[in-house]
């Protein structure tokens, strides 16, 4: 029996942090063994923000040896460069003819970096979703592990499919959200306001580069309160985020105590935020080791690069046959 198809992928900008790894990577290495996995460093997305072209391998290669050190296992998926697949941009153009400029206005992410970066809304990032389409039904992938907020991405990709099949006739499954059954993970940032993020307050997000001492800085700098003054009094969300962090790493028993603490009126933040910071240190630390010595490979990673490609385009040239076909484009 073939095994179902999990497709997701990772910009090539800025580092990865704490966010890329409860959101997605987590999910990768759990879903290796039990799908048909297609994983790439999303180079072709990054251009939208105008990367210096000498920074861009550098990124490509670091995302890439990031994810491995991550526990991702090259010979079990295909890992790849999104530029790596001529077949990807080709269904990006017929997609495109199907997504229409209202609707791409809307998305709440397009207007977010349209805020940001007022003076660069280019085409690309309009239709991102389109390209975040045909990266996923380029494999007619069923499952996609994505952040919270990548969800309505999908939710787009779905419909894309639908207007496709509806055209040309069933080629593209739906694809659909995935976390092994359980909630989609944002992991709010260090200062309370949104998520951790790899363009927004830098201080406030923690990234899988970072060293031991520029992790504890960050986490001590936390936001919290004066504290609870009642007992079992409901947590602000501010003091639910600080909670939320220490259930990613820290043990059961760790957070039980505190919660216990917070409970009873006896919490003192400051030590809350000393374990926050060594256990935050004792996880992130074994893969920032890992990264850097493949990093310092390069033939290591043109090898996985090379290989996650030539494993992709066998998938991602049927599907081009298909969609041709389907539309009409077959003419010899």
């Amino acid at each position: 029996m073939s095994k179902e198809i999990v497709v997701s992928g990772i910009r090539s900008t800025g580092y990865l942090h704490l966010g890329n790894y409860f959101g997605a990577m987590r999910n990768y290495v759990k879903m290796q063994d039990d799908y048909n996995c297609y994983f790439f460093v999303a180079d072709y997305h990054s251009l939208t923000t105008h990367p210096d072209p000498k920074d861009l391998r550098a990124n490509v290669y670091r995302v890439v040896a990031e994810n491995v050190a991550c526990g991702l296992d090259p010979e079990k998926v295909a890992l790849y460069a999104q530029s790596d697949l001529p077949e990807i941009p080709e269904l990006y153009l017929m997609l495109n003819m199907l997504a229409y400029k209202g609707e791409l206005e809307k998305v709440p992410t397009f207007k977010d970096k349209v805020r940001l970066n007022p003076d660069n809304v280019n085409a690309g990032l309009l239709t991102y979703p389109v390209l975040m389409t045909a990266d996923i039904l380029i494999h007619r992938a069923l499952h996609v592990p994505v952040g919270k907020d990548q969800e309505q991405h999908v939710e787009m990709a779905r419909n894309f499919a639908q207007r496709f099949n509806h055209r040309y006739g069933d080629l593209f499954p739906e694809p659909y959200p995935f976390n092994y059954g359980s909630t989609l993970v944002k992991v709010p940032s260090l200062d309370g306001n949104g998520k951790m993020s790899k363009s927004e307050n830098l201080n406030a997000t923690l990234f899988l580069a970072d060293d031991d001492d520029t992790i504890r800085k960050k986490v001590m700098k936390t936001k919290t309160d004066s504290g609870p003054t009642e007992h079992n009094s409901e947590m602000p969300e501010l003091i639910q985020n600080v909670f939320q962090l220490l259930r990613l790493v820290s043990a059961d028993d760790t957070v039980a105590n505190f919660t216990s603490n917070y409970n009873d009126c006896t919490i003192r933040y400051g030590d809350l935020k000393k374990q926050l910071a060594e256990d935050m240190v004792a996880f992130i630390a074994p893969i920032r080791e890992r990264a850097k010595a493949l990093q310092e490979d390069e033939n290591q990673i043109q090898k996985i690069l090379k290989e996650g490609a030539e494993k992709a385009r066998v998938s991602a040239r049927q599907t081009i046959d298909a969609a041709r076909k389907a539309i009409g484009i077959n003419y010899y």
